[in-house]
């Protein structure tokens, strides 16, 4: 535990160091940077979310420190429609999230969503995406995952213009095999988003990551404020980012008060 929170700070100082203000890039930067802001865009993106979050438990003396791999491969299917794969691949670190229950870290169960979405967006501007999303069981340790296989629609729609990026995303799980000694998923994830990209290429986002838990009927609801920017190491463009998020509900055992969040995310523009 020791180990992953020196790289967790680490990490926090060469991103802070990162953001500090360059001259202002070409306005392809700043097209990459809203096309981020897209989540159905055809580009391919890998991002790094680093997420920690404290006051968790019944006593409120757990943490957890949580890289979310998350990459968006983009396959046209014909010249009207293309397929966006989005992968949630988490990896955990976390102490005392539950009374007795002591360290874990590794992987969580993945969650895998493709988006069907046309290539342009319409007349009025609406670009949108609808799809399959899969709960894959595949945790390290019974305490970071469901133990079961779940599936569900899932949806998102924004529009873009003069810099905004507005929209939402959301998903359903149903839980329809696994472990029969875990309790059933039934879950719905939502994200309203705001995000504002400058010419110079930062971006500004404000969103919320709700997930409704149907079968204890819980809120979890963190709001997430970021600041990125986008850059170029060699050739390579690469947006980095931080920010704060509140937990605005959650369950008596989850997470509570303030949190942290890092970016860095990795793009393979055509």
């Amino acid at each position: 535990m020791t180990d992953v929170r020196l790289l967790f700070r680490k990490a926090i100082r060469i991103v802070a160091l990162m953001l500090i203000p360059m001259p202002a890039v070409a306005e392809s930067d700043a097209d990459l940077a809203k096309q981020l802001s897209n989540p159905v865009a055809a580009l391919i993106s890998v991002p790094f979310q680093f997420n920690y979050d404290a006051n968790i438990g019944a006593n409120r003396d757990g943490d957890r420190y949580l890289l979310n791999f998350q990459p968006v491969i983009p396959f046209r299917l014909n010249g009207n429609w293309n397929l966006i794969s989005r992968t949630i691949a988490p990896i955990v670190s976390q102490n005392n999230v539950a009374p007795g229950s002591g360290s874990q870290t590794g992987l969580g169960d993945v969650v895998q969503s493709f988006f069907f979405s046309p290539a342009k967006p319409t007349q009025g501007g609406l670009i949108w995406g609808v799809g399959p999303v899969f709960l894959l069981p595949v945790s390290t340790d019974r305490l970071l995952g469901a133990e079961k296989w779940g599936a569900g629609p899932t949806a998102v729609l924004l529009w873009q213009a003069n810099g905004w990026t507005y929209g939402f995303l959301a998903n359903h799980v149903w839980s329809f095999a696994g472990d029969g000694n875990r309790a059933g998923v039934s879950s719905t994830f939502m994200q309203p988003f705001l995000n504002y990209t400058t010419r110079d290429a930062w971006t500004f986002v404000l969103n919320t990551e709700s997930t409704y838990n149907w079968n204890r009927h819980q809120w979890s609801t963190p709001i997430n404020a970021t600041v990125s920017k986008l850059l170029k190491v060699g050739e390579l463009p690469v947006n980095i980012g931080a920010g704060v998020r509140y937990w605005a509900a959650s369950p008596d055992t989850g997470p509570h008060g303030w949190g942290a969040r890092l970016v860095v995310t990795l793009l393979f523009p055509k």
